[in-house]
């Protein structure tokens, strides 16, 4: 059996078109999307719903719960708090794309978690920072947040902030914008941070995208796109935002350190980023932060994403991490 051709064309790969004004067009007939179910039932084992963030920049978020917490469990037994940004290069997807609608209510059932779920603005109509503005504001509005679910529910002494891929840098971003303004988050408690096959990048190729430079779900052709879409203008691939390792590091990452706070960073052997995912979470360990990594052969890209049949195990592992990070 031959291989498969290698990309050539990532625009046509990701189905997107650049236009003269600096926006793309993007092509959503393979995005199906999912509703919110807010009715509890006995084959709804997670109810979700929808609410608005900041309607001037029509951000929403998307809120799991355990159907069980709303079937006479206990008032007082609250949930530990996952807040998780979806993937898509910072330039696709969706918070109700139906695999992270999926996703996110199996690890809501798995891990007995709440799991809020922030949309973001996407470049290159809204380049980074905004993402991060974003996902910091969503943690905003559930701290003040006075819906019935979080209040009820939710436990803010054990709250993570989880992202895939573009998500997962997200996740890590918001992370260090967290640990400036801790005070600023009271009563929120984040216990720590977890990167599901987190999407970095840099100027010059590392060992997996030369090695896996053919990859056929997220090859390093289609990564520049995604940094040249998303990024500040002006700046390369060795900017902090999507590079961190450039330099010594954030003083940030100490003040994560010495909060405590525990990182988990996830990754494929079959992924072109994961020497990227190593070398930063090599940076983490260097500046002081507990760093428990999990790193599985033959797994590409954001592979729990994609096959349902490989979330039980990530799970289980999450829920390990996150019962030893109080």
């Amino acid at each position: 059996m031959s291989n498969p051709s290698p990309v050539t064309d990532p625009y046509a790969y990701l189905n997107i078109v650049k236009n003269p004004d600096g926006s793309i067009t993007r092509d959503l007939t393979n995005f199906p999307c999912a509703s919110a179910t807010p009715d509890p039932s006995p084959l709804n084992p997670v109810v979700s719903k929808d609410i608005p963030v900041n309607q001037s920049k029509s951000t929403w978020i998307r809120l799991y719960l355990p159907t069980t917490a709303l079937d006479g469990g206990a008032p007082s037994q609250k949930l530990p708090l996952v807040v998780y940004y979806h993937g898509g290069g910072f330039i696709l997807c969706s918070v109700d794309l139906q695999l992270f609608h999926d996703f996110c209510s199996n690890m809501a059932r798995d891990l007995n978690a709440i799991v809020a779920s922030p949309s973001y603005r996407l470049a290159p109509e809204h380049r980074l920072p905004a993402a991060y503005d974003d996902g910091a504001e969503a943690l905003e509005w559930i701290k003040n947040s006075g819906e019935d679910w979080i209040r009820s529910h939710a436990d803010f002494s054990n709250v993570f902030l989880m992202g895939t891929s573009a998500g997962g840098n997200l996740a890590y971003n918001v992370g260090l914008r967290s640990a400036e303004s801790v005070a600023d988050l009271s009563p929120l408690q984040i216990r720590g941070l977890i990167l599901h096959h987190p999407f970095f990048g840099g100027e010059e190729r590392c060992g997996s995208e030369i090695r896996l430079v053919n990859d056929q779900v997220c090859p390093p052709i289609v990564t520049d796109v995604f940094w040249d879409l998303c990024l500040p203008v002006g700046v390369d691939r060795d900017h902090e935002y999507s590079n961190p390792t450039v330099g010594d590091g954030s003083e940030e990452l100490e003040k994560i350190g010495r909060l405590r706070w525990k990182v988990m960073v996830i990754g494929g052997e079959r992924d072109p980023m994961v020497d990227r995912q190593r070398d930063v979470a090599k940076l983490m360990k260097k500046k002081g932060v507990e760093v428990v990594e999990l790193f599985t052969d033959g797994d590409v890209h954001g592979a729990e994403i994609g096959d349902p049949s490989k979330r039980h195990a990530l799970f289980s592992s999450i829920g390990n991490f996150i019962s030893t990070s109080l």
